[in-house]
């Protein structure tokens, strides 16, 4: 005998299923270049059925967006509870960050800036609200543990952070062909954490810089 499910229980897991396959399509092919009849031949589904949940494209973007969005919170998190210190923690945040640009081989933020400006601008604000959040917790534990200078002000370092985060995306000041993305964060954060580290806190991140350009031949 075989169970039927009532078609609202299965609505929300044909919702995910669409969300996770648009993404997929969304970060590897860019938004503006994925149609709703792609991700349904994909999916192996009718566009009518995507359009049960999504209003729109927009809609889809949308969902699509801050599920990704979420999902690098999550992993954000999970780094900050498990790292040994606050400066690893930043290079372990770089690292995460890096395995979600390299995938992104059309450069879907820039679509998302061009086309789709108002989700655009949400996701620069929760990106904000969430990162300044984090890289406070960081600094204050710093500053706690004698790794960074107990002058600085927290929140302004936090903003500065951020926003030199943010700029070294802009290709008018760092053209891609001069400076790989790699280069772009590995210098920042390295330029970020001498700015505020103690004699203690330099001693951590010199060494942590040399275990890492040491080969690996153990």
């Amino acid at each position: 005998m075989f169970l039927k499910f009532p078609a609202v229980h299965l609505q929300p897991i044909m919702r995910e299923k669409i969300i996770n396959r648009a993404t997929e399509l969304f970060l590897t092919l860019g938004f503006k270049s994925v149609t709703m009849d792609d991700i349904a031949n994909e999916l192996g589904i009718s566009k009518k059925t995507i359009y049960v949940h999504f209003e729109n494209k927009t809609k889809l973007i949308e969902a699509a967006t801050f599920s990704v969005l979420d999902t690098v919170f999550k992993g954000i998190d999970r780094i900050s509870e498990s790292s040994n210190n606050p400066i690893e923690e930043l290079y372990e945040i770089k690292l995460y960050a890096m395995s979600y640009l390299k995938n992104e081989k059309t450069s879907p933020q820039r679509q998302l800036k061009k086309y789709y400006p108002q989700i655009f601008q949400r996701l620069q604000v929760e990106q904000f609200e969430k990162m300044q959040t984090s890289v406070q917790e960081s600094i204050k534990k710093g500053v706690e543990t004698g790794l960074f200078r107990s002058n600085i002000n927290v929140d302004f370092i936090s903003r500065m952070y951020f926003n030199g985060m943010a700029g070294i995306r802009d290709e008018h000041i760092f053209p891609q062909e001069q400076f790989s993305i790699e280069y772009l964060m590995e210098s920042y954060l390295e330029y970020h954490l001498r700015a505020i580290s103690t004699e203690a806190g330099l001693s951590v991140l010199k060494k942590f810089i040399n275990n890492q350009l040491q080969p690996n031949d153990k």
